[in-house]
């Protein structure tokens, strides 16, 4: 099995999250590798790309692992443990492999060795469900490392020999011993690492059997997946079953990441939210009754989306106030705007972290998990894939052309405003349905669609949100200048999409 960690670590700062504590957050890229008895590392001096091998080290390293009582996190692929001992002792949390690397997330040792930083456990909530940790294995390992060194001494590829006495906790231990080989990528390309890997294999060495040590130790003890049901192949059902499954599977691994304010998180898990919710509406006659299930999605979306939304308004607001002549932008115009809006941000991120600590929250998963389980499929599942889901991507294009149509006979103003975005949620629908049916053609021209009139929309909330600032600026003794001139730039995008849309839709039509 091949775990990947690079050099990409970066400090864990939380400039967006407060009440978090300093860490690190990288991506692992290592082979492991099973060695028989008597195996003897190679040479590693002579590896194209690397100038030199350090002198052997040694460690002695004692790692306790948390999981659940039922090994909730086993089962997933995540691995939490505190370690003594080594160049990185502390508390290790690994998430499961996405793109053949995993990351990891260390801490600094706390005095207590049996209960968990409190952060740490929340990024796993989304997989224990407020189950609590307790340690369920102890490892301890004798280490002995070997460098590959590049330029001015750089650590290049580290590889560590391990000779390792796995112990499951509990009324009855039970203990296993073993040897592993890991090489680990620090610095530069990966195919570096090939090359180390093809070294210790001619020597001997095979991919390992086991994902991670704890893998090792815990054996047959990790819960197998819960059985899925098959759809026919073929059908609509399996082709509907596989979008719910990757979409529920993506909105559950970017939990921890939603936590961590990273980059486009909260995006993505909204993202997979109407993926799924416009799933289950457009397809209700494949899997029936998730009437309920469709509103806490819905829940969910607006949970993530005011967050999403104040980083994107405070970002465009951002790019707008770069481009005016500085003599329009005014100091208080310039704080409303940015700093004001990211501390509206940060509550908004706090909100999204005490919903995703509620058991409403662990009933939506649980809710997924059993849908995509075993989903309840209608008799129109079975039949055959492209027929019935080409019925139904006609039949929601057919609610974006009667949305339009509607709109198209209002007189201009509020109204007219309201039904254009109807047309724009119907278009985003049509899009999602279409994509889930594998119909490239359609789900383009809804997007198109929907790109134009999304440039529409969001001029008129920004508009929206500038009166509102520029009230309080007002109440406070400001300058509104700026917000006049932003006004001005807002309405004239917003304008431009208005006026490109019918030439947009008369060519898709």
């Amino acid at each position: 099995m091949v775990s990947r960690k690079s050099l990409f670590t970066f400090e864990w700062q939380y400039d967006r999250q407060p009440g978090y504590s300093g860490g690190t957050v990288a991506l692992e890229i290592e082979d492991k590798f099973d060695v028989p008895e008597g195996f003897t590392l190679p040479d590693l001096s002579g590896v194209p790309g690397c100038e030199g091998v350090s002198e052997p080290l040694s460690h002695r390293l004692t790692a306790v692992y948390f999981d659940t009582a039922d090994l909730r996190l086993a089962a997933r692929g995540v691995t939490l443990r505190r370690r003594r001992g080594g160049d990185d002792e502390g508390w290790h949390l690994k998430l499961p492999k996405a793109k053949g690397a995993r990351q990891e997330i260390t801490r600094p040792l706390t005095r207590s060795a049996k209960v968990v930083p409190a952060e740490l456990a929340s990024l796993v909530l989304a997989y224990t469900r407020g189950a609590p940790l307790v340690p369920v294995a102890q490892l301890e390992t004798r280490r002995g490392i070997t460098r590959l060194l590049g330029p001015g001494g750089a650590v290049l590829v580290e590889v560590a020999d391990d000779r390792v006495k796995g112990t499951v906790l509990g009324d009855e231990p039970v203990v296993r011993r073993w040897r592993e080989v890991e090489a680990e990528l620090k610095e530069g390309e990966r195919d570096l690492l090939k090359k180390v890997a093809k070294r210790l294999r001619k020597a001997g060495a095979a991919p390992a059997d086991s994902a991670s040590k704890l893998a090792r130790v815990l054996g047959d003890r990790i819960p197998a997946p819960p059985p899925r049901t098959r759809p026919e192949p073929g059908s609509a059902g399996e082709v509907v079953v596989a979008y719910l499954r990757t979409h529920a599977d993506a909105l559950i691994a970017q939990d921890p990441h939603v936590r961590l304010a990273g980059e486009d998180a909260v995006h993505k898990a909204r993202v997979a939210c109407r993926r799924l919710r416009s799933a289950l509406k457009a397809f209700k006659r494949i899997v029936a009754g998730t009437e309920d299930l469709q509103e806490e999605l819905k829940w969910l979306g607006e949970v993530l989306g005011e967050a999403r939304d104040l980083e994107v308004i405070r970002a465009r607001f951002a790019g707008r106030l770069d481009g005016l002549d500085p003599r329009f932008v005014t100091a208080d115009a310039r704080r409303r705007l940015g700093d004001d809006l990211l501390a509206r941000e940060h509550d908004a991120y706090e909100r999204i972290r005490r919903a995703l600590s509620e058991d409403r929250y662990f009933a939506l998963l649980d809710a997924l998990d059993a849908l995509v389980a075993d989903p309840p499929l209608t008799a129109t599942a079975a039949k055959d894939a492209d027929k019935a889901l080409a019925k139904i991507v006609d039949r929601n294009w057919r609610r974006v052309t009667d949305a339009y149509e509607t709109a198209r006979r209002m007189e201009e103003g509020e109204e007219r405003e309201t039904a254009m975005h109807d047309v724009r949620k119907a278009a985003k629908r049509a899009r999602y349905t279409a994509e889930a049916a594998g119909m490239s053609g359609p789900a383009e021209r809804a997007t198109q669609v929907q790109e134009v009139l999304g440039r529409h929309q969001d001029g008129v909330v920004a508009q929206g949100v500038l009166l509102e600032e520029a009230e309080r600026a007002r109440q406070a003794g400001e300058d509104t200048f700026t917000y006049g001139v932003l006004a001005g730039v807002e309405s004239a995008e917003a304008a431009r999409a208005q006026e490109e849309f019918p030439a947009v839709w008369s060519r898709l039509a």
